[in-house]
């Protein structure tokens, strides 16, 4: 099993504070040096992390800490550095943390404070669609634009929105839902179609309006206070193809209704009927949720529909299957200060993260200086043609011709008239309207030069933030780190057959099946049940026979289970002999229960295949024990004890 990225950044992965110190070389390898602000700057990081104290004893971490560079050194070594994969995710990851830097913090908080306000209400809105490819022609355009207007008079006429909606909406979900996207609230639409709900009055009808995905008319249906979030526990049968089998999934559900009206612990049935895999070995508990979060309606009306803690609904149908639901808790919408944090994230992921960018490239502005060449520019625009409108213009001859620097951000980075022309090139496919041509190369110069003033301070982030180039530099070797451990480590551990199947021999006391047994497992509330049931039990009787004689009258007061289990599950563990055949009757947990022993299976050995994924996870383990020691041997090593002591004392005070 590989070990998730995460846990091999040991050294990478919290916040951390630096104090003052001198930069020495605290060890080589192979002449290659390593400081001790870098190790005091980890140290102190992950001090508050580790849970054993003897990742703290400075000796014992300057181990961990060298061969974790010893592993850097090997995977620098032989190559991993230049790989494409490697390169494109490290390239990945420092675009994604660069944007914690591409800001304006005060656009930023008028955004937060803007996105909680409208997270107080929960919006019902109905839509039309016109589609419009974002890249569309003007025609195109201007075709859907017209067809949105025509939309909007007939509804301004008094036409009912359901029926138009019907007849010109070109959201395919509409012969479903008739337009209704039913309750959200922000984040959960794009932003544009977000501001467009929320500024409409409930009852009345946006102006139209466009987004990435066409032209839209909204209708504001509802506002109601947001309901916040729920945790629930629920109990599920899954529906099925087959009309039998539903019909068998409904009765289950009621019977399971039943146990509980009756006193039967909510949780324990959730644990062993739910059919809800993820959810009923914690009790059926769901990760709590808000409006319009879970892809069932009907869920989370009857979830917000309870009232009290711990009250428990009737049996009710979705699209999933069957449920019962039981009430955690209700989590009303957090403070401005708690969510603060968690919308920033949001609102960079978010098309709002555009009016930050446009901030920033206008304070760059003022921070970087900016030199442009008039003369190349007039040479542009002497051969940008009115084809650019038609999406047509392209480069030629004249362009080609056209040399030097048209923009140098400052002083050193230098943008050529090819960039430029290329940037145009590209633009077109945007629609831009801009006319005369002259007036439009202006307007996209503009563009340009905001565009690599990002550029360039995202370039620079390294020289802008010290953390930054730390967090990138650990980042760095910890990738290296995982792509040699995968190669070193697991592929080995995987495809070595004949090391694998050394290491399970050499182990195999590791690998041992307990006893089993194949068995039914009766379980009631009652006892006197389980006594009629034991009963039946020994006379041979079916588990069906058993349950149709023992649930009448609308009660469910016996249920089954059967598998092959080993002799420390569950219930098991209460009988002291097992043998063959019918048990005696045991209670736990308020539960009566006999079993019908059908067969056994000795205790003994395990073969490879009945747990391999164990065993390749135990080698791999093994392998990565002696690694380090190789390493060792494959590298020369200096430690600079007299650095290192002065080290230990620093931290020490």
């Amino acid at each position: 099993m590989k070990i998730s990225r995460i846990l091999i950044f040991v050294f990478l992965i919290a916040p951390y504070f630096l104090i003052a110190q001198t930069k020495d070389v605290l060890f080589t390898i192979d002449d290659n040096p390593y400081y001790t602000d870098e190790f005091i700057r980890v140290y102190n990081k992950n001090l508050d992390l580790v849970k054993d104290d003897s990742q703290k004893d400075l000796d014992k971490y300057l181990e961990l800490f060298l061969g974790y560079k010893l592993k850097v050194q090997k995977a620098n070594k032989v190559g991993l550095q230049y790989g494409t994969n490697y390169q494109n995710e490290l390239k990945s990851y420092r675009n994604q943390l660069s944007k914690n830097y591409v800001n304006d913090s005060k656009v930023t908080n008028e955004l937060v404070k803007e996105a909680y306000d409208r997270l107080q209400q929960e919006i019902r809105a109905s839509h039309i669609l016109v589609l419009l490819d974002e890249g569309a022609t003007p025609e195109d355009t201007l075709k859907a634009y017209n067809k949105i207007v025509d939309i909007k008079r007939r509804l301004d006429a008094g036409e009912d929105f359901v029926t138009v909606a019907k007849q010109t909406s070109e959201d395919p979900s509409v012969k479903d839902n008739n337009g209704d996207l039913g309750y959200f609230s922000a984040f959960r639409m794009v932003y544009p179609f977000e501001n467009a709900a929320y500024k409409t009055n409930v009852g009345q009808v946006s102006k139209p309006f466009r987004t990435r995905f066409g032209y839209h008319i909204v209708k504001v249906v509802d506002k109601r206070i947001n309901r916040g979030e729920v945790t629930v526990a629920h109990i599920m049968i899954l529906k099925n193809t087959d009309e039998a089998q539903n019909a068998k999934a409904k009765s289950t559900i009621e019977d399971i209704y039943q146990k509980i009206q009756q006193g039967e612990s909510f949780e324990t049935l959730a644990q062993q009927f739910s059919e809800d895999k993820s959810s009923a070995p914690k009790g059926g508990v769901l990760q709590r949720f808000g409006s319009g979060q879970l892809s069932s309606e009907e869920f989370e009306n009857v979830a917000f529909e309870l009232k009290d803690k711990k009250q428990i609904s009737k049996p009710f149908e979705t699209q999933f299957g069957w449920h019962i639901v039981k009430l955690i808790d209700k989590h009303p919408v957090r403070t401005y200060d708690e969510m603060k944090t968690e919308l920033e994230e949001k609102i960079r992921k978010d098309e709002r993260s555009l009016l930050i960018t446009n901030s920033l490239a206008k304070k760059l502005r003022s921070k970087y200086s900016i030199l442009k060449d008039v003369k190349i520019l007039v040479k542009i625009k002497a051969v940008v043609t009115d084809e650019f409108y038609a999406q047509t213009w392209d480069v030629n001859e004249k362009t080609k011709a056209i040399k030097g620097v048209v923009l140098t951000i400052n002083k050193d980075k230098k943008l050529n008239a090819n960039q430029f022309i290329d940037f145009i090139i590209g633009k077109q496919k945007s629609n831009i309207k801009t006319k005369p041509i002259s007036r439009l190369v202006d307007e996209l110069f503009e563009k340009f030069i905001d565009e690599q003033l990002i550029a360039y301070y995202n370039e620079n982030l390294e020289n802008e933030f010290p953390d930054f180039k730390n967090i990138m530099e650990e980042y760095r070797d910890g990738l290296l780190l995982f792509d040699l451990m995968e190669k070193e480590i697991w592929n080995r551990a995987k495809n070595d057959t004949i090391g694998l199947n050394e290491f399970f021999k050499n182990n195999i006391s590791n690998y041992q099946w307990k006893k089993r047994y194949n068995v039914d497992i009766l379980s009631s509330t009652d006892a006197k049940i389980i006594e009629k049931a034991q009963k039946y039990l020994k006379k041979g009787k079916s588990l069906d026979y058993i349950k149709e004689q023992l649930n009448k009258d609308g009660k469910v007061n016996i249920m089954s289970k059967s598998g092959l289990y080993e002799e420390d599950y569950d219930v098991l563990t209460q009988y002291q002999n097992v043998s063959k055949g019918v048990t005696s009757i045991v209670s736990k947990d308020k539960y009566y229960f006999v079993l019908n022993i059908i067969d056994e299976k000795p205790a003994g050995a395990k073969e490879l295949s009945e747990c391999r994924g164990k065993v390749i996870s135990d080698y791999q383990q093994y392998l990565e024990n002696h690694w380090v020691d190789e390493l060792k041997k494959e590298f020369s090593i200096h430690i600079n004890q007299e650095v290192f002591s002065k080290v230990k004392n620093q931290l020490k005070n």
